[in-house]
């Protein structure tokens, strides 16, 4: 098996810079920004356009963006395409009922004239290639993703990224791979098809490509507290052997690398840390007696401490290894 490209799915509040490039390091491809509000990013909010912020680890990265009025979206393409990502990706997937519900991300699906006109015109606004990520359609009752792709691919868009559910599954249920094989098996869909939706480990992602035949795979929740899931599924498709489990020396080790990222990229470590927590967690699953040092780690909000945390934690469980049994993508 060639080199299957690995992509590090937008994630808001996960996929900044230092969550980036714990991925980078162990493998991913291809990356993201967290998604951007296009009516955002052109009232000009510092907070959005910092977003944007690209270093060249990243490379190559797309800069996300959604929003549910056409002109808004062609401007921030625009503005987008200042700030030098390889590609633009627009969200037409995001199920959020704050976003699906103001007709923006997975809400375009109720609109799919609107959605396809969207596309074509922010590949009109930019020299850059523009990509999309969707999902399968609104509920079980509608899902024109088959149809959708053959659109998109006719109105310029160069990739096409598909989350196995529906926008009324959010992430309930199982991601469903066959409708995405049916998109890739079209013989009318010439572009890449990036499959998406529970990934977990190796094997998981190697049953799933069998199975559809994607020309990549995008890894999302099941990367959050392992980055070096790229580095398994790579492994696992290249030489059909599992890598054994981190230990958790290794697991602290990477953790203290990612906050010290974090720190330096915000320049505020209290900030940092907050936003380190939702990793904090998934970091150190299914280990025996850690209530105490889970609660101590996401109550602190100093830098020394949660180092010192971190290095009881090292020490209590040094040559363990991390358990990856039972852990599910919620």
């Amino acid at each position: 098996m060639g080199h299957l490209p690995l992509f590090l799915a937008p994630m808001e509040d996960v996929t900044y810079k230092s969550f980036r490039y714990m991925c980078k390091k162990y493998g991913a491809d291809v990356m993201y920004t967290e998604f951007i509000s296009a009516e955002a990013l052109i009232r000009d909010v510092q907070k959005t356009r910092k977003k944007m912020t690209l270093f060249d680890f990243d490379r190559p990265i797309a800069i996300q963006l959604y929003g549910a009025n056409i002109d808004s979206m062609v401007e921030a393409a625009k503005v987008a395409e200042e700030a030098g990502p390889d590609f633009i990706d627009i969200n037409f997937g995001c199920p959020m009922k704050k976003i699906a519900g103001k007709g923006a991300g997975a809400g375009l699906l109720c609109d799919l004239p609107k959605l396809v006109k969207m596309a074509e015109e922010v590949v009109k606004a930019v020299k850059l290639p523009v990509t999309a990520k969707t999902r399968l359609g609104w509920d079980q009752t509608n899902k024109p993703i088959v149809g959708l792709a053959e659109q998109l691919q006719d109105v310029g868009i160069q990739a096409l990224a598909i989350h196995g559910r529906t926008r009324n599954q959010l992430y309930t249920g199982d991601a469903d791979w066959s409708l995405i094989a049916d998109v890739k098996k079209n013989q009318r869909v010439k572009i890449p098809i990036i499959g998406n939706g529970d990934i977990n480990g190796p094997v998981r992602a190697k049953e799933f490509l069998e199975m559809s035949g994607v020309d990549a795979l995008m890894i999302g929740r099941g990367s959050i507290g392992r980055p070096w899931i790229f580095q398994e599924i790579r492994h696992y498709l290249q030489t059909g052997e599992l890598l054994p489990n981190p230990k958790v020396s290794e697991v602290v080790e990477n953790v203290k690398e990612q906050l010290k990222q974090s720190v330096m990229w915000k320049d505020q470590p209290k900030r940092a840390i907050l936003e380190m927590r939702r990793h904090f967690v998934k970091y150190f699953p299914n280990l025996r007696d850690f209530r105490e040092l889970r609660i101590r780690l996401l109550q602190t909000e100093d830098f020394d401490q949660v180092n010192s945390i971190l290095d009881e934690i090292a020490d209590k469980y040094h040559e363990e290894r991390v358990d990856y049994s039972n852990v599910g993508l919620k």
